[in-house]
């Protein structure tokens, strides 16, 4: 990463999802608005939002997509992994039976402008970050690798992984592909999850039971 380069991070909705919001030579990508989309517009106003980019489907990482693109001029795009697309269009009904949704801040996300494949490329400003499919915990799931930094979303946690209990989840999938992580990920990258603190490689690597 540039060291020009600044992440903003917001904490949002009732299971505290972490929000990142890349600036690089003017231009920013919004990782996982999974609430309070148009407040955080209101922390985005000096820069040009060029992209949304949701790590995987589940609403408290698209709840907040909808509002966040009513809220910034030019619309920018959203994007998401092709799998995991059409479950975020309905985001809301999938996790109904296991959380509280009735949030009005909660939206379904839109029908995005962007699927995101294996090895396709995200580009915002000066940085560039690599689309990694990471099924286990939704079957469309994606990291987003760069140098030095990953938005892992809940696919890799400081001690932990992401749950696979819920619908689309799946144990084995997960450690498969937990298994190519180890690979994929260089240990010197800078991991920012979905929730709780942000955590390295090669700490996972040396601590982390699941790797």
């Amino acid at each position: 990463m540039r060291s020009d380069t600044t992440i903003r991070q917001f904490v949002v909705g009732h299971i505290q999802t972490n929000c990142y919001a890349l600036v690089s030579a003017g231009e920013c990508m919004v990782v996982d608005p999974g609430a309070s989309g148009a407040r955080i517009a209101t922390y985005l106003d000096d820069v040009r939002v060029t992209e949304i980019v949701a790590t995987h489907r589940h609403h408290d990482h698209v709840g907040g997509v909808a509002a966040l693109l009513r809220s910034i001029e030019p619309r920018p795009k959203f994007s998401i992994g092709y799998a995991d697309a059409d479950g975020a269009q309905r985001a809301l009904e999938l996790s109904s039976h296991v959380f509280d949704v009735s949030d009005g801040d909660l939206e379904d996300a839109p029908l995005p402008d962007r699927f995101l494949h294996e090895g396709d490329v995200v580009r915002v400003g000066d940085e560039s970050f690599k689309v990694l499919e990471t099924p286990g915990h939704t079957e469309g799931g994606i990291v987003l690798l760069g140098d030095g930094i990953a938005f892992v979303g809940d696919t890799l946690f400081a001690g932990s992984c992401g749950r696979t209990d819920l619908v689309g989840g799946d144990p084995l999938v997960m450690m498969q592909t937990l298994d190519r992580l180890r690979d994929a990920i260089p240990p010197d990258t800078m991991l920012l999850c979905g929730h709780g603190e942000a955590t390295t490689m090669e700490h996972e690597l040396a601590t982390n039971p699941w790797l």
